[in-house]
């Protein structure tokens, strides 16, 4: 069974008759991020993360890299799971993280990545990256996007209350899919899985998001190097904003037949 989904029972109205029938939802769940230094017995928390169960290592690598906890792979000794709502992330020797610099309470929602930032200061993070090879796909690439994620969302197909992020080349080939009941932590599992394959930095890849680019997805992006983020949705000022300052390009309202562009390199034609 897909630790994802849960069965429930419930009924449907419709005009004047009632149902009753079994539905499924997607689940939310916390997950306790943990980081063990070679030094130390004990783990230590960094994050609770409300999330959807699956892919959680991906999610804590994720998380970490993104916040810029951790910046490459060999820092990692291993990552496991320690029961089912808890991921331990354990450093090589000689690597540590300041934890009293990461400014940011241990609690964070599924609708929102930055909720537990305790300063203005803390909200933006340094990218180690530079993106070089931002485009703006061309428009067969770009229709293809999403036709091409739906066929592999299987828990939104069953659920219709999950978000996608999905990892394409410049040919519109998909790479990597995940999805989760936060749109940010599906971003990071995202992250993670291409942090753990040291795919990164992705400056020559497209990001896909299934619904709305956020100052926070745009963020997270950045710190991946990654160069076209497009969005099903709308972004925001701050997103357009952040897109523009790091010479990311940034798609939305990606439909059928039409799409918008709000930040491309100056220097660049469609391609």
């Amino acid at each position: 069974m897909n630790p994802g989904l849960q069965y429930i029972q419930i009924q449907r109205n419709k005009s004047t008759a009632t149902t009753s029938l079994e539905d499924v939802v997607a689940v939310e769940a916390p997950l306790e991020i943990q980081i063990q230094h070679s030094s130390e017995n004990r783990a230590k928390s960094i994050s609770v993360t409300m999330r959807t169960p699956g892919n959680d290592i991906d999610l804590a690598l994720g998380f970490l890299f993104t916040e810029g906890l951790i910046k490459d792979y060999h820092q990692v000794k291993k990552a496991f799971p320690f029961g089912e709502n808890r991921v331990v992330v354990q450093l090589n020797e000689g690597e540590t993280i300041a934890l009293e610099n990461s400014e940011r309470n241990f609690y964070t929602t599924s609708s929102c990545g930055v909720c537990g930032k305790s300063s203005i200061e803390a909200i933006q993070t340094i990218s180690q990256f530079q993106i070089n090879r931002s485009r703006v796909p061309s428009e067969g690439v770009l229709f293809g996007l999403k036709k091409t994620l739906e066929k592999q969302q299987s828990l939104f197909s069953l659920t219709g209350g999950i978000h996608a992020a999905a990892l394409f080349n410049l040919k519109g080939e998909i790479e990597i899919v995940q999805e989760d009941v936060g749109r940010h932590n599906a971003l990071d599992k995202l992250i993670g899985e291409a942090f753990q394959k040291q795919l990164l930095p992705l400056d020559d890849r497209i990001l896909l998001l299934s619904g709305r680019a956020s100052f926070e997805l745009v963020q997270k992006g950045i710190m991946a190097g990654i160069g076209t983020i497009v969005a099903v949705g709308a972004p925001s000022s701050l997103a357009v904003e952040l897109a523009r300052e790091h010479n990311q390009t940034l798609i939305g309202f990606l439909k059928q037949d039409s799409f918008n562009i709000y930040s491309r390199s100056l220097d660049e034609n469609v391609t």
